[in-house]
């Protein structure tokens, strides 16, 4: 009994080395990734028709920064591949207020049209189907959007991109100095002057155009007076007869 134990303890094994890969730990990504839409496309050659697959991806990274990109490949993974790397090299930067936007927009791409607008804190994002997508990934918290017009996935896609490209931070456009700026000579006998205010109420910049008459100044010319000279006299003619 005594010689079993020993041979047991003797053969036993010590403890395991833990490298497991699972234990490595994960960098975390910049961008978050996020597939919108795959469609299978055919192309039509003298065989028959060669089909492939089309990817509509969007990357974020929930503070400031999206893009989309749209690319094709011969099977769903090579297409997703190649639209994340098209949607990284477009990244642009928004305009963000207190997890809304600063300002409502409306913005037209081909045929599709998209509406956004700010929304108080609580709203959440009332969007549906690809702005919903877009936008979260941009860390915008409060939003109203509509699409209107075409119901194409790419083309609301770009539409939406570019209403949140077209945004101008509130710093930039509240509480700014009045400008009054005076363009001559546009129309005619007419000056216009530009007037931008800033309306307190809804904080936005108004833009008033007031038309002025333009004051002639014509410069007084002195008149010289004609005054008739006297008739002359008949002894006046004869002597002027003579002399010649």
């Amino acid at each position: 009994m005594v010689e079993s134990t020993n041979r047991s303890q003797s053969g036993s094994r010590g403890p395991r080395s833990n490298n497991n890969r699972r234990d490595t730990p994960v960098e975390p990504k910049e961008f978050q990734e996020l597939v919108i839409n795959i469609d299978r496309v055919a192309r039509v050659v003298k065989g028959g028709r060669r089909f492939r697959f089309k990817a509509l991806v969007v990357v974020g990274n929930d503070k400031n920064k999206v893009g989309i990109g749209v690319a094709k490949g011969a099977d769903v993974q090579a297409a997703i591949l190649k639209a994340t790397e098209v949607a990284k090299k477009h990244i642009i930067t928004i305009a963000i207020d207190h997890d809304t936007i600063p300002h409502d927009c409306e913005l037209q791409y081909s045929g599709a049209r998209v509406l956004i607008k700010p929304a108080s804190p609580g709203t959440g994002i009332i969007a549906g189907g690809v702005v919903r997508s877009i936008i979260g990934v941009t860390g915008i918290r409060d939003l109203l959007t509509k699409s209107l017009g075409s119901t194409n996935k790419v083309n609301i896609a770009y539409a939406t991109i570019e209403a949140l490209k077209s945004l101008v931070p509130k710093n930039d456009w509240l509480n700014a100095p009045q400008k009054a700026v005076i363009v001559k000579d546009i129309v005619k006998d007419v000056d216009i002057k530009l007037e931008i205010t800033t309306d307190e109420k809804k904080d936005n910049p108004l833009k008033k155009v007031v038309l002025l008459p333009k004051i002639k100044t014509k410069a007084s010319s002195p008149k010289l007076s004609k005054k008739a000279s006297p008739p002359k006299l008949q002894d006046e003619i004869l002597a002027d007869k003579e002399a010649k």
